[in-house]
């Protein structure tokens, strides 16, 4: 064996000790097991009943069945109460933690929606019929009280400490087995999921399944970081997305629902979107970050301060806002009453303005309808517009604008404009009707993206049209 094939056998064997050595952390994996003793007894089970009502008659218990009152009393003439609707008793199963000695516990309102009972089964097999305490939809929380005491309770620590990577441990009862275990990583933070704005929701790869809702997350300190509270999947089961609420927004939230019942919530009064690319550049950005205003709501407190649509908020008391996703959390956790300081880009300066927030409202405005009117030609953008009438403004909730009949081909599809938006201003002017717009567009620069606020239904928001030279 010559020297060159000595030198390179060892040379190999040197590169996969490296490599092995590397595979392994410096002290090993966590101690999963040491964990699960110490925090497993302040993990409970819960099981809820609700009461379901089902017509009778198979078929007949969809929303959209036909006949009413009227068809049920003819079957029941005709078939007896053989018809008449029943109720049966459903039951489902969550997971939950003890906060307290005393008994109180906190989980996952989708947990315990509806039930007319709800049982908590703790480690050592006793059981206990809770009450209710509060339950806050928003943010998927709700506060359990059971009648005990010296109950083992769990530690509450800091998700704001957490870093992606970090290990994770959720306990639980997946499909009903009990007191379950399965470990994970952070897999981003902060992250928003549609119709849930007001929690930046910690996402793990930590395999949850239908039972683990309201179960606890934990950090190697033996710590609650978290409710596991959705999961992302098309099958029902696990598919690697979880996503948990941060423990310090549940706790403070839970300290509500025991103090009144309900949650008290801040609110901006604006309509907000993500800054593109395109936008940022017909905003004279530099880059995309922030949080696009496209619309104020009348007699909220952003109109009273001088906010305007078209303004980008890049800071909220102090707290950068790098994504839209940024601002709704922060201003949902702000007390009501509470002046609030915010720093936003108009027209590509930075300018402060001073909220007092209020209280979020408890229900959203309702949807206005549409009524289609006389088109006109399509024109360079592929629009066909009409002015408004007095109705159309009246539905829309606008004193001016011009509506948008149809979309053809051209630089308004690309923009992402469609039948039914109500164009109201562009390149920051406000549109008066169609041969205003068409004014605008005349005077709008070529081959540079051009903001555009539309209103569709009952939001708004911005648009970046670019017309070709």
């Amino acid at each position: 064996m010559n020297l060159t094939y000595k030198t390179t056998i060892a040379a190999c064997l040197w590169w996969f000790a490296l490599v092995s050595q590397a595979a392994v952390p410096a002290g090993g994996l966590p101690d999963f097991a040491g964990l699960v003793d110490s925090n497993g007894p302040a993990v409970v089970n819960i099981s809820t009943t609700q009461s379901i009502k089902r017509s009778g008659f198979p078929g007949l218990d969809a929303p959209d069945a036909p006949g009413g009152k009227g068809f049920d009393e003819l079957l029941r003439r005709y078939f007896g109460d053989e018809g008449a609707p029943q109720y049966f008793d459903s039951k489902s199963l969550g997971s939950g933690f003890i906060i307290s000695a005393d008994g109180y516990i906190l989980t996952c309102a989708h947990v315990v929606e509806n039930a007319k009972e709800i049982i908590v089964k703790l480690t050592d097999r006793r059981e206990f019929v809770a009450k209710l305490i509060g339950s806050d939809r928003r943010s998927d929380v709700a506060v359990l009280k059971i009648d005990a005491k010296s109950l083992p309770t769990v530690a509450i620590g800091d998700p704001e400490k957490l870093k992606v990577g970090d290990w994770v441990l959720a306990i639980g009862s997946p499909f009903g087995f009990e007191s379950s275990a399965t470990a994970g990583i952070v897999s981003a933070k902060g992250r928003s999921l549609p119709r849930e704005n007001y929690v930046p929701f910690i996402q793990t790869d930590v395999a949850i399944n239908p039972g683990n809702s309201g179960g606890p997350l934990f950090n190697l300190k033996g710590e609650v970081v978290g409710i596991n509270s959705q999961i992302y999947s098309r099958t029902g089961g696990f598919m690697g997305l979880s996503f948990a609420v941060p423990i310090n927004m549940a706790m403070q939230i839970g300290r509500q629902l025991q103090d009144g019942g309900r949650v008290k919530r801040g609110w901006l009064g604006v309509l907000i979107q993500d800054v593109t690319r395109e936008l940022a550049e017909s905003f004279g950005m530099k880059k995309p970050h922030g949080a696009l205003i496209s619309d104020v709501l009348a007699d909220g407190p952003a109109v009273k301060s001088g906010l305007k649509a078209g303004d980008v908020v890049i800071e909220f008391a102090g707290q950068r806002i790098d994504a839209s996703a940024d601002l709704p959390p922060l201003v949902g956790q702000t007390v009501p009453g509470t002046p609030a300081k915010l720093v936003v880009l108009r027209g590509g300066q930075p300018k402060s303005f001073t909220v007092t927030i209020e209280q979020l409202p408890e229900e959203s405005v309702a949807g206005r309808g549409r009524e289609p009117a006389v088109g006109e030609k399509k024109g360079q953008l592929g629009l066909a517009l009409s002015d408004l009438g007095p109705q159309q403004r009246k539905q829309h909730g606008v004193e001016e604008g011009v509506l948008v009949e149809r979309v053809g081909e051209g630089p308004a599809q690309r923009a992402g404009i469609r039948p039914g938006d109500v164009i109201q201003q562009v390149d920051g002017k406000p549109v008066k009707n169609a041969a205003g717009f068409r004014e605008l567009i005349a005077a709008a620069p070529k081959d540079r993206s051009i903001p555009v606020l539309v209103r569709r239904g009952t939001g708004a928001l911005f648009l970046a049209l670019k017309i070709a030279d």
